[in-house]
């Protein structure tokens, strides 16, 4: 008897053991969230010259475009995409976003947004075509 008592004793404590469970969290250090665009209803956009499948809106003191079923938002150095032009929005690196949004020229920006400030992969430092800033490469010199 006193045996059954310690195998029941010994099977329970292995049922209340702690397992390893596999995780994976994702956390983005350093990325803030986008201000929020507050507006009464959708922005007016305009197709950007030469990239027909490109949408901005010029009114909008934020740099905000329209592609392919997203809204793209650049906002301190970051891109953000989302359904929306009131969002939700997710942070989307450089990398990730769509061709036809990084050769969008800067003059199409109010504030040029962050892969425009660092040098590209080779061959494309200082951004894409139409991007570079005179003499200085996105330094603004002349």
């Amino acid at each position: 008897m006193h045996a059954r008592f310690l195998a029941g004793l010994v099977l329970a404590s292995a049922a209340l053991a702690p397992v390893a469970v596999p995780a994976d969290v994702t956390i983005n250090i350093g990325v803030p969230p986008p201000l929020a665009i507050v507006l009464p209803a959708p922005p007016t956009l305009v197709v950007v010259p030469g990239y027909p499948t490109v949408r901005y809106a010029p009114s909008l003191q934020v740099d905000l475009f329209f592609h392919g079923n997203l809204w793209y938002y650049s906002h301190g150095g970051f891109w953000y995409a989302g359904p929306s032009w009131k969002g939700p929005w997710h942070h989307v690196v450089v990398e990730k976003l769509p061709p036809a949004i990084v050769v969008v020229p800067v003059k199409f920006y109010r504030i040029p947004p962050g892969h425009l400030k660092k040098a590209g992969p080779p061959g494309r430092a200082g951004g894409p075509p139409g991007h570079a800033k005179g003499k200085g490469r996105g330094k603004g010199k002349n």
